[in-house]
């Protein structure tokens, strides 16, 4: 979680942590299933799979997070081709109940499974799952830059959609995107084994980028020249030769599928967050068939603080994600459909994940500060939308809880109830949407 909804603020709350729970077996590649315990990471499974000529196929996740709290809380890849939900590759899971039961679900259509496909964490603890595996692949990346207007007056579905995963970065005060998308190739095509750099930096970069952000808490000029060098860097490929750790610099870039579409840290370098750069977020799920509406409206927000003479950037490492998710029915998922709203989900959703700097000076506001909350309010307003359950504040989650189907939260509060009849397992997140 990025703020405070992961828990109750219940005084007596007492968080379990099942990283010691880890364990992987069972692989039967060609059944296409292996187990997994409540504490396995993405990367551990990853790893593992990949040792045995197997892969996760495309319900991945960024980063170091457990399988288990991916599904809990529907995270997902960026793609409207392929399934991306996580919750997508689970065959079947076992979880311990707030008395003490070890319930065992199996795909179906039920409400049970419908409602622990994307749980979070309210009907219990996740304690193993079965998990769809296929054997593994290479995939290629590939990157574009466009103008704004190419993407707001665009074809977005169609950018996106061909794709096995794609996604934009949004460079606003650039006023420029990356357009990048990945796919399928023969195992042979190429020799190159490239491995992306998700999170990691080395101590010079992020002593000299946290200077500028901590500037940027009172300059906008520090923000501007901070995005004009991230902006840099990502137009080159942010991948390395996994087999030499030497950067690869043209497009595309070829390797296995866990290495180029997630990655993670460069030998020689930490994450970010071991550095002190934290980060607020914002993200938000929208109708794929809005999306331009959605892009141009953010636009004019930003727009209308130039007017006033702030000039409003993006401080994130790899600018405004600007993520993609194909429809995925279940309760309370991000991409579900058939929803009171009587929006058109059926093709997908658009996530607007904004992520930004927190300053360490001052009192950790950032620049213009109360942009951000026009920002989302206005989002949030003015068209169909769901929250992320892990990276919004409560103030969002209150704003944004009546674009939720309350017919879903009804059925959700049912098998709660059933789950777990006392209410052991509570959050924010669970006492904001009224599943208590």
């Amino acid at each position: 979680m990025w703020y405070d909804t992961m828990c109750s603020d219940d005084p007596n709350t007492v968080i379990i942590q099942t990283e010691n729970v880890n364990n992987i077996h069972d692989l039967d590649l060609e059944a296409g299933t292996v187990m997994i315990e409540a504490g396995v990471t993405f990367l551990q499974l990853a790893e593992y799979l990949h040792e045995r000529g197997a892969s996760a196929g495309y319900t991945l996740v960024n980063w170091n997070i457990t399988l288990a709290g991916c599904v809990a809380m529907g995270a997902h890849r960026s793609s409207i081709r392929e399934d991306s939900m996580v919750a997508a590759g689970v065959l079947a899971l076992d979880i311990i109940d707030g008395e003490g039961n070890l319930r065992h679900l199996e795909r179906d259509d039920s409400d049970e499974w419908l409602a622990a496909s994307t749980s979070l964490g309210l009907l219990g603890v996740i304690a193993r799952m079965k998990f769809k595996i296929y054997p593994d692949f290479k995939v290629y990346a590939d990157q574009k830059t466009l103008d704004e207007a190419e993407v707001f007056d665009g074809d977005i579905y169609g950018m996106i959609a061909p794709y096995a995963t794609a996604n934009f970065w949004w460079w606003p005060y650039k006023r420029k995107f990356h357009w990048r998308y990945y796919d399928v190739v023969e195992n042979s095509i190429n020799e190159q084994q490239g491995f992306q750099n998700t999170f990691s930096v080395t101590g010079v970069e992020a002593a000299a980028i946290k200077v500028l952000w901590n500037s940027g808490r009172w300059l906008a000029t520090s923000n501007m020249l901070a995005e004009e060098i991230l902006f840099g860097q990502w137009e080159a490929p942010n991948f390395r030769e996994k087999t030499t750790n030497k950067a690869i610099d043209t497009w595309p870039v070829y390797g296995w599928n866990y290495d180029v579409l997630i990655g993670g840290l460069y030998p020689d370098q930490k994450p970010v967050w071991e550095y002190g750069l934290s980060g607020y977020t914002l993200e938000l799920a929208f109708p794929v068939t809005q999306a331009n509406a959605v892009l141009k409206r953010a636009r004019e927000l930003f727009d209308a603080e130039l007017k006033k003479g702030l000039v409003m950037t993006s401080t994130y490492r790899s600018g405004i994600n600007i993520k993609f998710g194909r429809p995925y029915y279940d309760l309370l998922g991000q991409v579900t459909y058939n929803t009171s709203d009587g929006a058109d989900w059926s093709k997908g959703a658009i996530m607007f994940d904004f992520p930004s700097f927190k300053p360490t000076v001052g009192d950790g506001s950032r620049f213009n500060e109360p942009f951000y909350g026009t920002l989302e309010k206005a989002l949030i307003e003015e068209f169909p939308c769901r929250p992320h359950w892990t990276k919004n504040t409560r103030e969002v989650f209150q704003l944004a809880k009546k674009n939720l189907d309350p017919d879903h939260i009804a059925r959700f509060k049912a098998i709660r109830e059933k789950f777990d009849p006392n209410g052991v397992y509570r959050s924010v997140v669970g006492e904001i949407i009224g599943v208590y």
